[in-house]
């Protein structure tokens, strides 16, 4: 029993003086002189330059929590100054890393079972450049020592304090440049109060970008997802991140808070994540959780976007957009992030465009040969002026403000600035919208809109793209092929049943016509901006009216002043009554010539003459009347309109050509040539009155328009002389 006891009294005493020894060793032993060894093999480890260079000390003091034997035995306390790890040789900054200080204690006991417990790493004024060269060499890229077996020792570090670091980055393959400072928040910052702030301030932009309320902005039942989602919910957030730089072309300033360093390790922990970023004049913001961040798992937030155009969003994104005018939108983004095959989902989002409304769903998928965008869109309430910047349409200020590098002529309307076809071929798209109703002003009034888009090999196809037109509808195909230099066009458009009381509703004399307008069109060009495709066009446009009425005062309530003036010319002010308007156009070149086009009203038939040059602007008509029978009424000599379409010159011929008495004649030649128009008669629907225009449909069975292939003349070229001869 009492050797039992000696042998106690022993182990307790030499245990005691090894934990003295030790304890005096920490205490007194000069550390520095294990530097060169510290350095030495940290160095091999990371196969970089590794340095303390400072002083490196260590003290002993009680775990602050900790209670009985644990509680009593003081944990070593090291501390090392100026540290530093250096760069690749081929790196512009000497240094990858340094740290004015590193401070972190360890728990003894556990040293016992090979476990290295570190509660907390502190890191002084820690400073990093990260670089990355365009053959894709990295320098946080560490050439580490092939593993000889798993180590008998294991590393379990708690929490990592700082106080203000900063972090270089540049990187030459995405061409960013960047200053970021990060700052301890001091105090976590709960998700709800992050959402909240972040949802004010983002609606504030929508309203100063596009006037959008925040009402208008958003949708109450995917708000309340947000908010209620209990994995969110349980979010904190501890740094703040403050980013200048550039990325591509782009200024860049960014504020972002995240979670605390040491949650990034964890792949099935999600991590809180916010950040309101300014990317030239685009401001993207989002709030919500990033799994597995290391490897760029998953993500999950509330994502805005707002800006002066959507096109912007190529350099940053990557997704091919058309240009709009100032928009923003809010809405839900979940992506599956995977090296070449992620996907992001933008679901039930809602925004504005200009002025018109915008919500819908879209995927993004970057997996296959080249990234796709599938969705469908609507606008229950679209602005028609907002669709001109589709086709570089819109003032110069406006054009200015979205960026455009091509300035519009002066003399010219016709829309100069080129498509971006070299983006059409950075992805497919594949996506339907709707327009429930547009808004316009009396002079276009069109109802709504649908079309589906598709994109694939550079080629954007819009096939249906229909309107809704004063109770009938226009619909189209089109056909542009970016993957040809220059660009080739093909348009097919099919006017059916527009009735002229809704298209003039404010004219009364046509409230009571039962008549419609109906016509075909069929070209094909090439050229890369709407001008320069009109100004190549070849193909045949038909178009017939009957049962209308017309009068200068209506003409100038459409805003043809040209129109007005012809009118009053031959008419005075007073309503005339059309029987029927014929026109049979063929487009040659860009230069459009009238095979036939035609008035015949209760007074006299109207012949129609000449071209219209889309290549340079210029018009040449003539207009000639023919009055039916011998009248007191009279008409004066024929008029003509010259000039450009920025400034047409109407006026009237010198000589008196009129052809008093010659209705008759007139009307058997003018009737000759409709046989070209047949497909566009009248259908028999009980309402529309056809035998108004039956003089001139008796003959009307065949020969829809047709276009030859983009590029090439239509047969036959130019209209006939007999054409010309017919005024």
């Amino acid at each position: 029993m009492r050797r039992g006891r000696k042998i106690l009294a022993w182990v307790l005493g030499i245990l005691i003086l090894l934990i003295v020894a030790i304890v005096l060793f920490i205490a007194f032993f000069d550390w520095n002189r294990l530097k060169p060894t510290i350095n030495e093999k940290v160095s091999e480890a990371i196969g970089r330059p590794f340095a303390i260079n400072g002083d490196l000390s260590a003290h002993w003091s009680r775990e602050p929590g900790e209670g009985g034997l644990v509680g009593l035995v003081p944990w070593p306390h090291f501390t090392a100054r100026d540290i530093t790890v250096a760069n690749p040789d081929w790196a512009k900054s000497k240094q990858f890393a340094t740290l004015a200080t590193l401070d972190f204690r360890l728990s003894p006991f556990p040293l016992i079972a090979h476990r290295i417990v570190v509660p907390e790493i502190r890191l002084g004024q820690p400073q990093i450049a990260l670089e990355r060269v365009k053959n894709g060499d990295s320098t946080w890229t560490f050439k580490l020592p092939e593993s000889t077996g798993p180590s008998e020792w294991q590393l379990e570090l708690n929490a990592i304090a700082f106080d203000k670091g900063h972090i270089d980055f540049s990187d030459a393959m995405n061409q960013i440049v960047m200053g970021i400072d990060v700052t301890p928040l001091g105090k976590g910052i709960p998700f709800d109060e992050i959402m909240a702030q972040q949802e004010k301030d983002s609606r504030a932009q929508a309203n100063k970008i596009t006037g959008a309320s925040a009402k208008a902005m958003s949708r109450s039942d995917a708000d309340e997802k947000d908010r209620q989602d209990e994995t969110k919910k349980k979010q904190v957030y501890y740094f703040a991140w403050d980013a200048k730089g550039t990325y591509k072309k782009s200024t860049v300033a960014a504020k972002a808070r995240t979670g605390g360093v040491l949650a990034l390790r964890d792949a099935n922990r999600p991590f809180p994540v916010q950040a309101d970023a300014r990317f030239g004049d685009t401001r993207i913001a989002f709030v919500g959780t990033l799994t597995d961040p290391l490897n760029m798992g998953a993500l999950d937030v509330r994502l805005w976007f707002s800006g002066t155009s959507m096109s912007h969003l190529y350099d940053l994104t990557g997704i091919t957009l058309p240009d709009t005018p100032p928009f923003a939108t809010e809405g839900h983004l979940k992506a599956n992030l995977k090296k070449g095959a992620s996907v992001y989902t933008y679901e039930n989002f809602t925004g504005r465009v200009g002025g018109s409304d915008l919500g819908g769903s879209l995927v993004f998928d970057t997996g296959g040969q080249r990234p796709s965008l599938t969705g469908k869109l609507k606008s229950n309430q679209l602005l028609f002026s907002d669709l001109a910047p589709l086709i570089g349409g819109g003032s110069d200020e406006e054009k200015a403000q979205r960026g455009d590098s091509v300035k519009q002529p002066a003399d010219k309307v016709l829309p100069v600035e080129p498509f971006k076809t070299d983006r059409w071929n950075a992805m497919d798209a594949d996506v339907q919208f709707t327009g429930v109703k547009i808004v316009h002003g009396e002079r276009l009034p069109i109802d709504n809109l649908s079309t589906h888009l598709v994109l694939k090999d550079s080629v954007l196809v819009l096939d249906p793209l229909k309107f809704g037109v004063a109770g009938g509808t226009v619909g189209s195909n089109i056909r542009l092929d970016g993957s040809k230099t220059p660009m080739r066009g093909g348009f097919n458009l099919g006017a059916r049943h527009l009735k002229l009381k809704e298209l003039f509703p404010t004219f009364a004399p046509m409230q009571t016509s039962f008549g419609e307008m109906n016509g075909d069109a069929s070209l094909t060009a090439t050229g890369n901006s709407p001008a320069a495709l009109l100004g190549s066009s070849n193909g045949e446009v038909k178009l017939l009216i009957n049962d209308g009425a017309i009068s200068s005062s209506l003409l100038e309530l459409a805003g043809l002043n040209v129109g007005s003036y012809a009118v009053n010319r031959l008419f005075g002010d007073e309503v005339v009554k059309i029987n029927c308007m014929a026109a049979d156009l063929v487009s040659t070149n860009g230069v459009m010539e009238s095979r036939l086009f035609a008035f015949d009203t209760e007074k006299a038939l109207i012949n129609v003459t000449g071209d219209i040059d889309f290549r340079d602007e210029k018009i040449n008509l003539d207009i000639v009347p023919h009055t039916k029978g011998f009248r007191l009424f009279s008409l004066r000599s024929p008029l003509y309109v010259h000039g450009t379409f920025k400034d047409p010159a109407p006026g009237v011929h010198a000589g008196p050509l009129i052809l008093r008495g010659g209705g008759a004649v007139a009307l058997a030649v003018f009737a000759a040539p409709v046989a070209a128009l047949a497909a566009l008669v009248v259908p028999e629907s009980g309402k529309a009155d056809a035998t108004q225009c039956k003089p001139l449909l008796d003959d009307l069975r065949k020969n829809p328009p047709k276009a030859p292939p983009a590029g090439k003349a239509p047969s036959g070229g130019k209209a006939s002389p007999a054409g010309k001869a017919r005024g």
